[in-house]
């Protein structure tokens, strides 16, 4: 469909038209109006609403320029071919789903597939991100100069749409040709292939239980009865907005990435590989404890 209405100013009426056409296009490809990705600049298709609030937030924020294909609202994956080494790697359609970065705060709600579980595609962008940062830079990789910003981000809760705006200052300020992302979505499209995943889920203000299984779709926790929702100050619930969250960070993934290195597989398991010489305990490892 006509992707024109993204490049519009928010107020035009070309604007409001392509919101609303988006809209009926995701209810009509996910069959549901209340648990569906928001494209906006702030969420970047990590939160999950219902169509009214999305609406708003397109209004306010704006939609993500760079979502060109859009794979989370029920548009077809188109793969391309990729090279690694000497041979050529076709994307599957499993890639379109995504594992970011666990330092952020902000995270999805559901439980994403491993993104980084083909070495191939992990391989390609850590080709990618050893190209320079500018033409002639020395210091700093594109993954390098990513990755500290990204950082940044986190440690000083810096918005997603801060963060933008300095990516596109960075880019700005940089020489012609550097290779800094233009956005949000960009960038943790780059990172997510390190394979980090991580689940948030929502939780009971007392820790009675976790929404999940077959409280997945609970409003109120069945134990004391509160809500799941987050209460404002005005005494209004805010759907969407879990009152509290658990962090959760599959331990299986990291291992997988981190065994994918020869030298780091060696570190891994030199415990358990190293023999003591001279049948003495120079090592905690000597230890059959």
């Amino acid at each position: 469909m006509d992707k024109s209405w993204m490049h519009s100013n928010r107020r035009s009426k070309a604007y409001e038209l392509g919101v609303e056409a988006f809209l009926q296009f995701s209810v009509e490809n996910l069959l549901t109006t209340t648990h569906i990705r928001c494209p906006c600049v702030k969420c970047a298709n990590l939160k999950l609403f219902g169509v009214g609030i999305i609406r708003d937030h397109l209004y306010f924020n704006g939609v993500d320029q760079s979502y060109k294909n859009w794979t989370f609202h029920g548009e077809p994956w188109e793969p391309i071919a990729t090279s690694n080494a000497s041979r050529n790697v076709e994307e599957d359609d499993d890639h379109s789903r995504y594992n970011f970065v666990s330092e952020e705060i902000e995270m999805d709600d559901n439980d994403f597939g491993d993104f980084g579980s083909d070495p191939y595609e992990f391989a390609n962008v850590i080709g990618d991100g050893d190209q320079p940062l500018y033409p002639g830079c020395r210091k700093y990789t594109k993954l390098s100069a990513l990755v500290k910003l990204y950082n940044l981000k986190a440690k000083h809760g810096m918005s997603d749409v801060c963060f933008t705006e300095l990516l596109i200052l960075q880019g700005e300020l940089l020489l012609e040709g550097n290779t800094i992302p233009a956005s949000m979505y960009e960038a943790k499209k780059t990172l997510c292939a390190l394979g980090l995943s991580y689940e948030k889920i929502h939780a009971c203000p007392n820790d009675c239980i976790l929404y999940r299984k077959e409280y997945e779709d609970s409003t109120n926790c069945p134990t004391c009865g509160i809500s799941r929702w987050k209460e404002t100050k005005d005494g209004f619930l805010k759907e969407g907005v879990a009152a509290k969250l658990l962090w959760y960070f599959p331990p299986i993934p990291r291992f997988k990435r981190m065994f994918q290195s020869h030298e780091t597989a060696k570190n891994l398991t030199w415990h358990a590989a190293r023999k003591s010489i001279d049948c003495q305990m120079s090592h905690p490892a000597d230890s059959p404890s």
